[in-house]
């Protein structure tokens, strides 16, 4: 039997906030501090995940936001200088598909001069199903983006196909992994959301094929967001049981203290012992990690919302007109973050699971994003 070592759980105060020159970061209700921006630039997508975008509800007429409802990327720019003035250190593009917003690398681009609270550059990272990687990764990279994630739930193309409800072959998927990874976008991360009976066949083979590339594998378990109508408990692997499955072929170092990743990171993260190759395990509704949440998303029409779970945003647009003051913004932004208290998921966890069905309502994943 192959050992596993568990690594500590690194906590966020707010003690490891301090001022800066530019601004201050602020805190929430349980002194979460305000690190992670997630910026969704569209809310359409080539995709009709099963999961997230069934397309029994997400059909060819589907009322998805006009071009002229979307925040526009000066409107994204004064979004984002307000809250690197609140303490955000990472910028990350979401959507939707955010490959589908034409001209998206200018907006990478014009967000990648924007200076963290305390003058260090910003992160952008960007989420993406891949499928326009391959021609997109290296303007993407000289534009400033920092890191990409590709969703990639199966390696099967018959999985593949079927989770996405489209022709699309998985081939393309990973190719632009391997162009993303070649152009110097590395290292290259791949999330995979397991459901139960759906994919968890490709556990394995989605470890075999990346181990030794360079790719950092996550494997997230299966939330009730989005499209997820039909949620519930049986149909989740938890972390910890993947973790089993990948362990009983692979023998996994727990990553050491010292090499911890970025506070607040979802992810609990190990090395294969032979090669160092990452696998990492993000266990959102088994050991829900509320207590160091430190993001907030906007959608592309401009509402914020402090959990992924939150059934109503705060509209950004007053502070967004024509020669918006950054400054104003912020200070709104920081009145909002300061009564935050959200902790949907430990709430989820303690009243457990009822029934097969979720019975309250969500926000709109592809609007939002992940």
């Amino acid at each position: 039997m192959n050992a596993i070592v568990d690594l500590p759980v690194v906590s966020i105060s707010a003690a490891s906030a301090q001022p800066g020159e530019h601004g201050a970061p602020v805190v929430d209700l349980r002194g979460r501090p305000l690190r992670d921006l997630r910026l969704s630039v569209i809310d359409q997508c080539n995709f009709r995940c099963t999961y997230c975008m069934p397309r029994d509800t997400f059909g060819a007429g589907y009322p998805f936001l006009p071009a002229s409802a979307r925040l526009s990327f000066d409107q994204m720019e004064t979004l984002a200088r307000a809250f690197a003035s609140l303490g955000v250190d990472k910028i990350r593009i979401t959507g939707g598909e955010p490959l589908l917003r034409r001209g998206v690398e200018h907006l990478i681009e014009r967000l990648a001069r924007i200076p963290t609270w305390d003058g260090r550059p910003m992160e952008i990272a960007l989420t993406t199903n891949g499928v326009l990687l391959k021609d997109k990764a290296r303007a993407l990279r000289d534009a400033g983006l920092t890191r990409v994630t590709v969703s990639l739930d199966a390696l099967d193309d018959a999985v593949f196909r079927r989770m996405t409800d489209t022709d699309t072959p998985v081939a393309r998927v990973l190719e632009g992994i391997a162009v993303a990874g070649a152009v110097g976008l590395a290292p290259v991360k791949v999330n995979t959301v397991i459901e139960r009976g759906v994919n968890d066949s490709q556990i394995l083979p989605l470890v075999r094929h990346f181990k030794g590339t360079g790719v950092a594998l996550r494997f997230i378990e299966y939330m009730d967001v989005g499209g997820a109508a039909g949620w519930g408990m049986s149909r989740v692997v938890t972390a910890s049981e993947v973790r089993d499955r990948v362990a009983s072929m692979y023998r996994l170092v727990a990553v050491d203290a010292a090499d911890a990743v970025r506070p607040g990171s979802t992810s609990v993260n190990y090395r294969h012992e032979d090669d160092g190759s990452e696998v990492g395990f993000i266990a959102s509704v088994s050991q829900p990690f509320c207590g160091d949440c430190t993001r907030a998303r906007v959608s592309s029409d401009g509402q914020l919302y402090t959990c992924l779970f939150a059934t109503q945003g705060m509209d950004l647009r007053p502070w967004l007109s024509d020669g918006a003051s950054p400054a104003r913004l912020a200070e709104a932004v920081r009145t909002h973050w300061q009564s935050r208290g959200d902790n949907y998921s430990e709430r989820r966890g303690r009243r457990g699971a009822h029934g097969d069905k979720r019975q309250y309502p969500t926000i709109r994943m592809s609007l939002v994003g992940g």
